[in-house]
């Protein structure tokens, strides 16, 4: 029950809800996430290991590091994700022949198939979105501009 000696009063607008840019991002995110769960579950991926799998369709033999940056993840997160995608037969982690220290993610044939099934995702997205193609594009394009500035702090 409110205490008597502080009366309610609406909240400003810097303070509501529905004005937050991080609300706005989380909800969207959790949407998103949403729309994707019954797409990636019909190839086998959570939606972890198909960011993974979209950077190596883009670029098979890449190191951890490299993944890890792509991603903004840390080789905590990563390497749990990467675990089980090998045991699941689409890469393979082995050591670099120059490097020992480094490890290079390749994608197995099983891997490089599933590249076709997935191509079958963006175009739910878009439908679901119901945006054109430059919207999402332009939308794409604000929210990474926004994510390096906040990077920047």
């Amino acid at each position: 029950m409110p205490s008597n000696s502080h009366p309610y009063t609406p909240s400003p607008p810097q303070l509501r809800l529905d004005n937050q840019v991080c609300f706005a991002l989380y909800s969207a995110s959790l949407a998103m996430t949403k729309l994707y769960k019954p797409l990636l579950e019909a190839i086998g991926l959570t939606y972890p290991q198909y960011l993974v799998m979209l950077v190596l369709w883009e670029r098979d033999g890449i190191t951890v590091s490299e993944l890890g940056e792509r991603l903004f993840l840390d080789s905590g997160t990563l390497t749990p994700l990467l675990k089980r995608l090998e045991t699941s037969a689409l890469i393979a982690r082995l050591r670099d022949m120059q490097d020992e220290r480094r490890v290079r993610i390749t994608l197995t044939p099983s891997g490089r198939a599933l590249r076709d099934r997935a191509e079958a995702i963006p175009p739910c997205v878009l439908e679901s979105t119901q945006c054109t193609i430059p919207e999402l594009s332009a939308l794409t394009t604000e929210l990474k501009q926004l994510r390096d500035r906040l990077g920047q702090r």
